[in-house]
């Protein structure tokens, strides 16, 4: 059994190995369909991706399927641990920083 210590030692070992990029490349993997996440996100299993095909219900029950002139029908989705959020909207530090990674 690992140690409080140990355990974050061989974690950031493993995390070491993992290759990482900045926000211009995130939001091209993003787009090409793959689910990418900042090694600085605090949460475990946190992501994003591309969410296509968007609708949603109304107060009054219908169905509204999204579609926007210059974006059509997508949306980038922040994927935690409290479920999902649409349409995320990245930070300062998250568009800054060179922690992004593919999600294995």
């Amino acid at each position: 059994m690992f140690t409080n210590n140990e355990s974050t030692d061989l974690d950031k070992e493993m995390n070491e190995d993992v290759s990482t990029f900045g926000f211009d490349e995130a939001i091209r993997q993003v787009k090409a369909g793959r689910k990418v996440q900042r090694r600085g996100w605090n949460g475990k299993n946190q992501y994003i991706e591309l969410a296509c095909g968007i609708s949603y219900k109304n107060a009054i029950g219908e169905i509204v399927n999204s579609e926007h002139e210059a974006i059509g029908n997508k949306a980038i989705a922040f994927v935690g641990t409290s479920g999902v959020q649409m349409g995320w909207l990245a930070s300062q530090a998250d568009m800054l920083a060179d922690d992004w990674m593919l999600v294995p």
